[in-house]
């Protein structure tokens, strides 16, 4: 009887049986190309409303926090219901003009990155686990020092809770397809407003982060919206290739 369990035990304890992770990745790879195409058409952020809300705090988070990790300050995140979101900060002049070149970068290529890293993550179902827990408890303290609209006070939290949830309560191979699958969400979160890269204004609130950069770095904002959209891809696809390599 003991014998039996343990050809089990890799299935039900450690990891998802092979064939599961084919169909995934599969899926995965699916699933970002289904959400950067509904993210170019009108009714897109409804369908992903929830992930609209996600890709929106990615980036803005990835202003604030850059301004900070540069000396300087992040003094308010607003997120609103339409899915918009805007980031209040302050950059030291000492940087030049680099810093905020840098954190206008840090805008779209932040959430690419952090989601590489929710993807490499999956490989290992503790760091899956723990991974979950840190994004749902930053989502959560994200609301209680920065966020300041109304909407973004129960959404975010409402986020946080959630993946808090998964990471108590769910399956431990469903973990690691979900930190995958969040991962593969900021990565293409990029694609949210693919416009928006191309573009130098922002409407209301004046010049883009790609024309903020071509005001700071000289070559032109379509350049820059160009650079980061192969990159976006160029990381999303090198995650998950390290993520399903083979040991």
């Amino acid at each position: 009887m003991k014998e039996p369990s343990k050809n089990f035990e890799p299935l039900l304890t450690r990891e998802a049986p092979p064939v599961v992770e084919r169909m995934g990745l599969t899926w995965l790879i699916a699933a970002a190309i289904t959400t950067a195409l509904l993210w170019q058409i009108p009714a897109g952020d409804y369908i992903l409303y929830p992930f609209t809300i996600l890709a929106t705090w990615f980036h803005e988070m990835g202003h604030g926090l850059m301004a900070l990790l540069l000396g300087g300050q992040f003094q308010k995140l607003q997120i609103f219901s339409n899915g918009s979101g805007v980031a209040t900060y302050g950059i030291r002049s000492s940087l030049g003009p680099i810093g905020p070149a840098i954190v206008a970068a840090a805008g779209p290529m932040g959430p690419p990155l952090a989601g590489a890293g929710l993807i490499l993550a999956s490989r290992s179902f503790t760091a899956a686990t723990l991974s979950l827990k840190i994004l749902g408890s930053f989502l959560l303290f994200s609301a209680l020092i920065w966020v300041r609209s109304s909407f973004g006070l129960v959404a975010i939290p409402l986020l946080g809770l959630i993946i808090l949830g998964i990471a108590l309560k769910a399956p431990r191979w469903t973990q690691g397809f979900v930190i995958q699958f969040l991962g593969v969400q900021a990565c293409v979160s990029t694609y949210h407003q693919l416009d928006y890269l191309f573009s130098s204004s922002a409407g209301s609130l004046g010049l883009s982060d790609t024309a903020q950069m071509q005001r700071y770095l000289l070559l032109p904002y379509w350049f820059w919206g160009g650079l980061m959209a192969i990159a976006s891809l160029v990381i999303l696809v090198q995650s998950l290739r390290f993520a399903y390599r083979s040991e």
